[in-house]
């Protein structure tokens, strides 16, 4: 099988050494005879494997003994759902830091629930950037202020977080969870679909502070309940175990890198070398995120013409470069490199720009 190098938005790239313990693994695992897709969620195989992933992400993350983490289904997307109809009640307001399409996509279903607010926005800049602290607007009965940590279309990333006193942080981390170290104190609850870097799509991730337990959902669905899964230790129903065990899988990969640390180290050094082909060209290639704002994840650019794109990704396709096709509604080109993606993938990818380049500059 042709080898390619893999920068899909995600799903994406998983830890090939994960993939091999997976394949070795997929018809007798722990020794029961059967695949762990076969086992019972309640048996003590698979609670093994449930426990150990929690313990291993708070101790990746640091997280303190304040929090829960809890392993839920449904997506981030559900949780833009969940997050109002446990803390937006009558006469308060969920404000909203607005950087991309997903924080966009947050408000809108906050909107159905209960009021909402513009906390502030780089719309206007067709989201070039991330607000400063002179943007925001609170409100003294805000009931939480909600940001998306890393904005995978349009290329940007929050480089420090706010610090929010008067109402709970709260951050959709899809998309840079587990890939630099983060101060969970800050916030009051973290979440983050696994399919980018902590494993396939069909597990989401929470973290959350005791006290956002206590919330009063007595109309909310049980199953829609934060402490109904914090109580039973995210076993409350079916979970998605593969995906769990895989999760498991990819944070002890983490660990044996040397963990968040490490592999923070090694992000910054894989996006450089991709920021700097974009920097060094002359405007060959234009970034469309303002530098200061500018993803380790996500890396978005464009060649002169879309004409140009074409044939770049194009070309890019036939030498085994996999997912670099920007996001339909900005279009251009794309790298993410999220923690599974080698660094020599991105070393190919900086050649290939390279030379690219040479052959098509104009004089």
């Amino acid at each position: 099988m042709t080898a390619v190098y893999n920068f899909n938005a995600g799903p994406s790239a998983l830890p090939k050494e994960v993939l091999q313990r997976a394949q070795a693994e997929l018809t007798n695992f722990n020794g029961t005879g059967m695949s762990v897709m076969e086992l019972s969620h309640r048996s003590k195989d698979y609670e093994a494997v449930h426990q150990n992933a929690i313990d291993l992400l708070k101790e990746l993350y640091n997280i303190p003994d304040q929090y829960k983490v809890l392993f839920l289904q449904g997506g981030a997307s559900l949780q833009f759902s969940m997050i109002p109809l446990q803390f937006l009640k009558e006469g308060t307001i969920g404000n909203y830091i607005l950087t991309g399409s997903w924080s966009e996509k947050a408000l809108k279903e906050a909107k159905i629930i209960g009021n909402t607010a513009i906390a502030a926005s780089t719309k206007d800049q067709n989201y070039q950037s991330i607000p400063t602290a002179n943007d925001f607007q609170f409100n003294k009965n805000d009931a939480y202020v909600h940001l998306t940590s890393n904005n995978t279309i349009f290329g940007t990333q929050w480089q420090d977080f706010p610090t929010i006193d008067h109402a709970p942080l709260i951050a959709d981390m899809s998309s840079d969870i587990l890939s630099r170290a983060v101060d969970i104190e800050k916030f009051g609850l973290i979440y983050a679909g696994a399919q980018k870097n902590l494993g396939p799509s069909g597990v989401t991730v929470a973290i959350i502070r005791d006290d956002l337990l206590e919330a009063n959902v007595d109309q909310v669905p049980t199953v829609l309940r934060y402490k109904t899964h914090a109580d039973s230790n995210s076993l409350y129903h079916t979970p998605p175990t593969f995906a769990i065990y895989m999760l498991n899988q990819v944070l002890t990969w983490v660990k044996e890198q040397g963990g968040v640390s490490e592999i923070e180290k090694r992000n910054k050094e894989k996006a450089k070398l991709i920021y700097d082909a974009i920097d060094e060209s002359n405007g060959f290639y234009r970034g469309h995120a303002e530098k200061d704002a500018r993803s380790l994840m996500n890396i978005t650019f464009n060649l002169p013409t879309e004409d140009d794109n074409k044939k770049f990704l194009a070309k890019a396709k036939e030498l085994g470069f996999v997912g670099l096709n920007g996001h339909r509604s900005v279009g251009g080109c794309r790298a993410s490199t999220y923690n599974a993606v080698p660094l020599e993938a991105c070393v190919a990818l900086r050649e290939y720009m390279d030379s690219y380049r040479t052959g098509h500059v104009r004089g």
